[in-house]
């Protein structure tokens, strides 16, 4: 598409920009801005007020019109699509309601905590400071929604119509597309993860299926992904036949009676492997596994993490439970 290798900001189109982060793994998302008039949208912060602070910069260096953030969007409840809220706290905040809940579940004062305990975490806390080392939680203030909406909101940014549409709960509790039909494009959050493997914390995997299907069908030029490069209906094709191999190799191992985990050890990558974080198969076998039996209580995520450690080559990190 011509874009693959760029990061930092990209003009799409007339008043329309996507944030891409230089790589596609833990924490390094991409945002976007929306202008129109004397308006302005903004798609989701970054991970810490200085990566967000770079962001904004830059956005406002190649559009005055981002000077004022009138509106921001957080597409989902992670971290790196909201931790910089605070930098934009005048804005209208809209989030769905789900990711708006979630989002007070694990403010970054909980990450950075975390951070400072992971010295002490053993091959686990190696792995977490591997994944999250390298940004900076301490003193972020959890600036949540000012505003939630359940299923779809529309707005005006200027005279362009922007639909925000809820596909959650897939990787999150409370996804949101945010589309923009005047610009023929398509922010999705962690609905697509492009070069870098998808997680699935929260599930089920016909919702994230759904949203990928929707994503195809929809008449647009420009799919910015909540992780790796500019994407087009192919990128959003393969995120879907990932989520539909592994829902199927996991299911074959959870009906001959397979753990989780032994499961997730045993499922065959194959192209697959090259996307990174490939260890996030035992996440996605574990939420799957959680839809096959109906359970509703989620794995802890001390554990989830020591089995990605694991299958990451953090050895010793973990020993699969029995049943787990």
């Amino acid at each position: 598409m011509g874009n693959e290798n760029k990061h930092g900001l990209q003009t799409l189109g007339d008043g329309v920009y996507a944030w891409l982060a230089p790589r596609a793994t833990w924490g390094w998302s991409n945002a976007g801005l929306i202008v129109d008039g004397e308006q302005s949208l903004l798609v989701d912060t970054l991970y810490d007020l200085p990566l967000t602070g770079r962001m904004l910069r830059a956005m406002r260096a190649a559009e005055p019109r981002a000077d004022e953030i009138g509106t921001l969007v957080n597409t989902h409840a992670n971290g790196d699509h909201c931790h910089g809220n605070e930098l934009v706290a005048g804005a209208r905040i809209i989030a769905s309601s789900a990711s708006a809940a979630e989002m007070a579940e694990l403010p970054p004062e909980a990450m950075a905590a975390l951070m400072e305990m992971a010295a002490d975490m053993g091959q686990v806390g190696e792995y977490f400071r591997h994944c999250f080392g390298q940004f900076q939680f301490a003193g972020i203030h959890h600036t949540p929604p000012s505003e939630t909406f359940d299923g779809h909101l529309d707005l005006q940014v200027g005279d362009k119509p922007v639909h925000l549409i809820e596909v959650g709960p897939a990787h999150t509790r409370g996804d949101v597309l945010v589309h923009s039909p005047r610009d023929r494009t398509v922010f999705t959050g962690d609905i697509l993860f492009i070069e870098g493997t998808p997680i699935m914390w929260q599930g089920p995997v016909a919702n994230w299926i759904k949203a990928c299907r929707l994503i195809e069908a929809m008449d647009v030029d420009h799919i910015v992904p909540g992780h790796g490069p500019l994407t087009d209906k192919r990128g959003v094709a393969a995120v879907r036949e990932y989520l539909e191999y592994v829902r199927d190799q996991a299911r074959a191992r959870y009906d001959a009676g397979l753990s989780a985990f032994e499961a997730a050890r045993d499922i065959e990558l194959a192209e697959y492997s090259a996307w990174s974080d490939p260890e996030r198969i035992a996440v996605n076998v574990d939420s799957l596994y959680r839809e096959f039996n109906e359970q509703q209580t989620a794995t802890d995520i001390f554990e989830l993490f020591a089995r990605m450690a694991e299958l990451a080559g953090y050895r010793g990190a973990v020993q699969s439970p029995p049943g787990s």
